[in-house]
């Protein structure tokens, strides 16, 4: 059970017994998603006592696996003492039934979908996180309202993992009329509050700052990465999901510009589309960045597939045309030999290491000379007169050389194209 602020009350890890089929997937077959599901699980409180995996061309619609290896599962489950069931894929409400109505009445079974939502409840500490949190999971609790009774007439939904949905209601107050209504005032009270937000945003927007977002797989480093650049001193765990809510820090870069970097809620495999929808106020940050740091778990096997997700989901939520730029992190974990055929299949890549700083200064050049790319340089005589717009070549551009003369400062300065016009009318006419 989760308290209001996110916070695990359970007193014993729940025993877990993972579930995952085979459809012949080169690239997430069970021997890497169940991995991960078992961090998944670790991070929502639950310890792994068992792993079940089945080769199938397609699910069994009736209970995802086949027949018999879910009374294999039951068998396990006794035998285990286990108190939960997940299975690697989303499940149908039948499915669920269906399963629940074979393993022992004591169990749970949830699917991947509802543990992520269970993770992202413990995680998030905003109100607007909560809110979004809270949302996802009633959109995904709505079509399995029936089955819920069971939980309640069998005591499963007495907490532990899977189990914090509806911030510790009573399963008596759940039904159809109530979820849509909830979902509603959700809703509307999420609008109200990422409006503050939107101001924030569209006022960064209007400063004409040059903008980064850093994007990735979850655990790839991006928080120990804002960290490094600019001191944020923001959580940075080695655990999935550790940080939900964007934060935002202002960067000086060596010539003097200031930019700001984003570091915003991490992509999985199979990442619930309702989460996705509920996240999108935050998730624009990065559709809104002018540039795209994507940050890569170098020591990581499935670095190449992690990096495929996240470009699926650039995509889902329309910041695939965005200027990118690979940033392998977590390099001090390689070997030489690792790191050489790593830059041999990503020669245009970044490779840093945010623990060590190895790289930083080669990262940053790249974000100076993308801010560069991104403006003009105009030769200005502005009046003394004028002086805030001296204060927003400084602060908004890169000032090449100035020099104060009898009229006013004349400064040659390269500065995003967004502002030129702001320049325009002291522009020095070309001989």
């Amino acid at each position: 059970m989760a308290g209001e602020k996110g916070i695990s009350t359970s007193q014993n890890p729940e025993r877990a017994i993972l579930v995952g089929i085979d459809l012949g997937q080169p690239q997430w077959g069970p021997e890497v998603s169940l991995p991960e599901l078992e961090r998944l699980a670790n991070t929502a409180g639950a310890v792994v006592v068992g792993r079940v995996t089945q080769r199938m061309e397609h699910p069994n619609p009736r209970t995802f696996i086949g027949s018999g290896k879910a009374a294999e599962v039951a068998e396990l489950c006794r035998s285990l003492d286990a108190q939960v069931v997940i299975l690697d894929d989303e499940i149908t409400p039948s499915q669920q039934r269906n399963l629940e109505s074979i393993v022992p009445k004591s169990v749970k079974v949830i699917d991947r979908t509802a543990l992520i939502l269970d993770i992202f409840g413990l995680h998030a500490t905003t109100r607007e996180g909560r809110l979004q949190v809270r949302l996802a999971q009633n959109k995904y609790l709505y079509p399995r309202l029936r089955g819920m009774w069971a939980h309640l007439a069998s005591n499963r939904m007495g907490g532990g993992v899977g189990s914090r949905f509806g911030e510790g209601e009573s399963q008596l107050e759940v039904d159809r009329r109530m979820v849509r209504k909830r979902i509603t005032s959700i809703t509307r009270e999420l609008k109200d509050v990422t409006a503050n937000r939107d101001l924030q945003r569209k006022g960064r927007t209007a400063s004409t700052m040059f903008r980064v977002a850093l994007a990735g797989y979850t655990n790839a480093g991006k928080s120990s990465l804002l960290n490094s650049l600019t001191g944020a001193n923001i959580l940075a765990y080695d655990q999935l999901f550790a940080t939900l809510d964007p934060t935002t820090r202002k960067f000086t870069l060596p010539e003097g510009r200031e930019i700001t970097i984003t570091d915003t809620v991490g992509f999985i495999q199979k990442l619930p589309t309702t989460l996705v929808e509920a996240f999108k106020s935050t998730l624009t940050e990065t559709v809104d960045a002018d540039l795209i740091l994507v940050v890569v778990d170098a020591s990581d096997p499935q670095h190449d597939a992690e990096m495929d997700t996240v470009s699926e989901v650039l995509e889902q939520i329309g910041a695939s045309e965005n200027p990118q730029m690979t940033v392998f992190n977590k390099i001090d974990l390689l070997s030489e030999d690792e790191r050489s055929a790593l830059l041999h299949r990503h020669p245009d890549a970044l490779y840093i290491s945010a623990r060590t700083g190895e790289g930083l200064d080669q990262l940053v050049s790249a974000i100076s000379a993308s801010a560069a790319a991104s403006s003009t340089t105009v030769d200005v005589l502005i009046p003394y007169a004028e002086g805030k717009l001296v204060e927003l070549a400084h602060e908004r551009g890169q000032v090449l050389s100035e020099e104060y003369g009898a009229d006013g400062t004349r400064m040659l300065v390269r500065v995003p194209e967004r502002i030129v016009s702001r320049f325009a009318p002291y522009m020095v006419p070309l001989d």
